[in-house]
């Protein structure tokens, strides 16, 4: 999936681990990531968890879509921070799942938590692992 992903190239997402219903990355907020306060824009840290979530729901190889997503934004980030990203399972049916996604910053402190809940297409993207 990644490596048809261009927008988490762009953000240079590397995936640290990744498992049926789970996937662990990190990325470093650059100049260009920043707003106008110097902080990281929000639109940022939202499609980190984005993208978390996207290959955590997908990881059974069945082609899932976010039907919602919701963002608590706890505390800024700045260029060169590293962004670590967590997006966990909390449960999956026949047509819907659900997902925790936290990202934390290089000191291990929340920096936003986002709940998403995915439909589940029945589509065969690949065979899981």
């Amino acid at each position: 999936m990644l490596a048809n992903d261009n927008f988490s190239k762009w953000m240079g997402i590397e995936i640290d681990e990744f498992k049926e219903g789970y996937c662990r990355l990190h990325y470093t907020i650059i100049e260009d990531m920043l707003n106008g306060f110097g902080i990281v824009h929000g639109g940022v840290i939202f499609s980190g968890a984005d993208s978390a979530f996207a290959f955590a729901c997908n990881s059974q190889g069945i082609l899932s879509v976010a039907l919602d997503a919701h963002i608590t934004f706890i505390r800024a980030a700045k260029a060169g921070d590293v962004m670590t990203v967590t997006a966990t399972e909390i449960h999956t049916g026949n047509k819907t799942s659900f997902y925790n996604v936290t990202t934390t910053n290089k000191n291990e402190e929340v920096v936003s938590v986002f709940k998403g809940t995915a439909y589940r297409t029945g589509k065969h993207v690949y065979e899981p692992k």
